[in-house]
């Protein structure tokens, strides 16, 4: 039945935390696993760029179609007919070996996530009061990065022991787990209800100057920090002369930093999350780029990207908190699908642009022209939100949470 509740439901946070870890863990351990099966069989730069590639298009091509079908559709119908599919392809995975296949079964996956991942951004803000989504989006968002930390270790160590199909089947039992979270929460959203189709909410990103200056600020530096995440292996590596474990810690520090600290955002209060304070995290995340360009030695990268970490974790907690305040709850698919849309695709810019530029300039200057580029995207958009209020009343937050509880 409907009603308004002015509690938070926490199992279904933990629950969705849960399915998120899981999953999380399982894609990161399958594209690890299969740019490993494909370096291994023989397979050069075009085909790992190509797995990159399926795995980053579909939720940035597919945003305007899986946003609209987020608020129009079922959430646990999706869930569970997205995760049973996504199971059928990863199993799929398992028993192929030529990368053509490979590629166009990762991006059938990403497809898939392309649903799902909408669908449980606007799922959250139904489960807990307005000043609760901070924690509850810290929760969320720190049982994924511990999956994101936990996959690659655990993909080598498998593809040693076992070889590539154990992992790969493990990814498609994770995405049953995702299932069986779906069939157990509570907290739905039915889109097409009678009031939506009596008045229907159209949703433009561009309507809103403030979330607009958020988003392209944030993309400007997920550009930089894609840039970085193909520089670093060879700044790491040949301009610092590290090894390969050292390489592996540092690569792991910025997730370790986000982990640790994206529960302490989770507990600031809502009305502080605010866009200045995303510019702020940006420049924050900015800075220890560009201070790793002034390191002599690969040890002073740790310290940095825990830092950096630690405000990309905050970033994520306000992207959801700021969405979810200044959009009508009947549209935060759409909104979630959109903005992510824009940052994903400013990521896959930043990875194509990485390749040619590292083939002619010298690492150290990469890794600071990218940490300067976004220090001025980040300043360049602080005279555009100054005057927000520090408070922005939400254009279609309840007081309560409206949802359909299912027994």
């Amino acid at each position: 039945m409907s009603f308004t509740s002015a509690s938070s439901r926490w199992t279904d946070v933990y629950l969705v935390a849960g399915g998120r870890a899981i999953s999380v863990c399982g894609d990161f351990l399958a594209a690890t696993t299969l740019a490993l099966v494909l370096q291994q069989t023989g397979h050069g730069g075009l085909a790992v760029s190509g797995l990159l590639l399926a795995a980053a298009l579909p939720p940035a091509l597919l945003a305007p179609l899986t946003g609209r079908l987020a608020d129009r559709a079922d959430s646990r119908t999706l869930l569970v007919l997205t995760g049973l599919g996504q199971a059928l392809v990863c199993a799929a995975l398992a028993f192929t070996s030529h990368p053509l296949a490979i590629i166009g079964l990762v991006a059938l996956l990403a497809a898939g996530l392309a649903i799902t991942q909408p669908t449980i951004q606007a799922l959250l803000p139904r489960m807990v009061h307005r000043d609760d989504l901070a924690r509850a989006s810290g929760i969320a968002q720190t049982a994924g990065q511990v999956g994101m930390l936990a996959a690659p270790a655990l993909a080598g160590f498998l593809v040693g022991q076992t070889g590539p199909r154990v992992p790969l089947l493990i990814d498609a039992a994770s995405y049953l787990a995702l299932v069986v979270v779906a069939l157990l929460i509570r907290t739905r959203r039915r889109g097409g209800g009678a009031d939506e189709a009596a008045a229907p909410i159209a949703f433009r990103l561009r309507a809103d100057r403030s979330l607009t200056v958020m988003t392209v600020a944030i993309a400007a530096t997920v550009a930089g920090v894609g840039m970085i995440n193909v520089i670093e292996v060879f700044f790491i590596r040949d301009t610092l002369g590290a090894s390969a474990t050292v390489y592996g810690l540092v690569a792991a520090s910025w997730t370790v930093g986000m982990v640790l600290f994206t529960p302490f955002f989770g507990r600031v209060p809502r009305h502080r999350l605010t866009i200045r304070v995303v510019l702020v995290l940006l420049a924050g995340s900015c800075a220890a780029v560009l201070a790793a360009a002034t390191a002599t030695s690969a040890g002073w990268l740790v310290p940095l990207w825990i830092f950096g970490g630690a405000c990309n974790g905050g970033l994520n907690v306000c992207l959801a908190v700021i969405v979810a305040d200044r959009v009508p709850s009947e549209v935060h698919g759409r909104a979630f699908a959109a903005v992510t849309a824009v940052v994903q695709g400013a990521g896959l810019l930043g990875y194509l642009l990485a390749g040619p530029l590292v083939e002619q300039f010298d690492a150290r200057v990469l890794v600071a022209g990218a940490g300067a580029a976004g220090l001025l995207a980040a300043f360049a958009c602080w005279p555009l939100v100054r005057r927000e209020p520090r408070d922005d009343p939400s254009q279609g937050a309840p007081t309560g949470i409206r949802d359909t509880v299912a027994s």
